[in-house]
């Protein structure tokens, strides 16, 4: 647990997006330990991958690798659940644009009478796009421990059109879903929205809006 508590002091100083100037005993005095401790803390993080380390003549610098954040996540998400009380969660992002592909998908019968069946309206031909920064990333990632609605796949025109799973989503009054496809290997800062309207004429939305979303 030690190096738990280490990585989160570090990620704190803001070490999760840059190198950040860190000595044992700054370390120490957050941990109410030794400097020595501190400082063996540091050596098995590094050794084992979830720091870099570079000493200058200005002092000892510090960030965190993928591996350390990856483990911060998991703790993360570890809290999430234990601490879990409400019904909903919210993430934010910005929206962008997408590559056009949902207006297809959606026109078609096998997927909008799914979703017409399953989540209880009429899919606008299109999705909406919205980007996520690192934090609300951390969050859609724990969205994968909730209960999802499954759209099958089928077979249509001598062509097989894979599944997915959608989350109930509310967007201010208007009810919709996240829809991510299992074939398609999407971004995780990334998410696609469906609903019964078009969000960005509804919404007055432009790239770069921003949004909060409520998963149910």
């Amino acid at each position: 647990m030690a190096h738990i508590e280490t990585l989160k002091q570090i990620a704190l100083l803001g070490a999760m997006s840059r190198s950040v100037k860190i000595s044992s005993s700054e370390i120490a005095e957050k941990m109410l330990t030794s400097p020595q401790t501190a400082a063996r803390h540091l050596q098995n993080l590094e050794k084992n991958e979830m720091i870099e380390r570079q000493t200058t003549t200005s002092g000892q610098w510090v960030r965190l690798t993928g591996k350390g954040i990856q483990q911060l996540e998991k703790e993360y998400r570890f809290y999430q659940q234990l601490f879990k009380t409400k019904k909903s969660t919210q993430i934010e992002g910005t929206t962008i644009t997408g590559l056009g592909e949902g207006k297809y998908y959606l026109s078609n019968d096998g997927y909008r009478k799914q979703i017409e069946e399953k989540l209880g309206f009429t899919p606008f031909p299109g999705t909406l796009n919205i980007k996520l920064d690192q934090e609300n990333t951390i969050i859609r990632r724990s969205l994968d421990f909730r209960k999802s609605i499954r759209i099958d796949g089928f077979r249509s025109d001598n062509r097989t059109f894979g599944g997915g799973i959608c989350l109930p989503i509310m967007i201010e009054d208007i009810k919709g879903a996240i829809i991510q496809p299992e074939r398609t290997h999407y971004p995780e800062d990334i998410i696609e929205i469906i609903a019964p309207i078009n969000l960005r004429n509804h919404l007055n939305l432009k790239d770069g809006s921003k949004m909060k979303i409520n998963i149910e």
